[in-house]
C-alpha cells in the first residue's frame, strides 16, 4: 500500500500479513481522491474512516493535509497498527477499537467525509444500516458525503440519499448526500 498525494506522496507502508483487511486499490484510491480534489479542501475537512482497517484511506486524508480523522475497526490489530503508523508519520488520526454500528449507534463525531469501506460480504440488512444510520444520527457536517465502497455485486442505488456511484474494477464506491427535499 502507497500514499498517492500529499507531504507523504509515494511512501510505502507494509501492514502485518494476518491483519483481515481487503485494502482499497491504488487505483480505485487514486480515483476516489482526483473525485473528492474537486470538491473540498482537504486541510479544512474532518473525516470518519468507518471500517478502517489498515488505515490507508486515514493515511491518503492525513497526507493532503486533513486534520481531524478519526478511524473505527472492531480488530485490535488494525487500530494497534493505525495508532503505530500515525505516530510514526506524525498523522492526526484518532483511531478507535469498536463495532462500526455501535460506533454509529452511540452518536459519534461528526464529519465532512464519512468513508465506509466494510467487508464485501456483509449482509444486504447491514450495508443499508451504514446510511441508514449515518442519516438519522445527522452525522454529515454541511455539504458532507457518506461513501460506501463495496463489491460490484452488491447494489446501493436504491438506498435513501444515494447520488451516484463510480466503479473501478471489482470495487464501487457509492455515494450518498444530505438533500434538501
Amino acid at each position: 500500500m502507497r500514499i498517492i498525494s500529499g507531504k507523504n506522496k509515494g511512501q510505502r507502508l507494509s501492514a502485518p500479513k494476518k491483519l483481515p483487511v481487503r485494502p482499497t486499490t491504488d487505483m480505485a484510491k487514486e480515483a476516489l481522491f482526483n473525485i473528492l480534489n474537486n470538491q473540498y479542501h482537504f486541510n479544512e475537512v474532518s473525516v470518519l474512516d468507518l471500517f478502517a482497517g489498515t488505515g490507508n484511506i486515514s493515511y491518503e486524508f492525513a497526507s493532503r493535509g486533513s486534520e481531524s480523522i478519526t478511524s473505527v475497526d472492531a480488530d485490535f490489530g488494525c487500530i494497534k497498527f493505525i495508532t503505530a503508523t500515525s505516530s510514526d508519520l506524525d498523522f492526526p488520526i484518532v483511531a478507535i477499537k469498536k463495532d462500526v454500528f455501535q460506533y454509529l449507534e452511540s452518536n459519534p463525531v461528526k464529519a465532512h467525509i464519512i468513508f465506509a469501506d466494510p467487508p464485501y460480504d456483509l449482509s444486504p440488512e447491514e450495508f443499508t444500516a451504514i446510511p441508514k444510520l449515518v442519516f438519522e444520527k445527522q452525522l454529515l457536517l454541511e455539504n458532507g458525503v457518506l461513501i460506501i465502497e463495496h463489491s460490484k455485486h452488491t447494489d446501493l442505488s436504491h438506498l435513501e440519499h444515494f447520488t451516484n456511484q463510480r466503479r473501478y474494477g471489482g470495487s464501487v464506491f457509492s455515494f450518498f448526500e444530505w438533500s434538501e427535499e
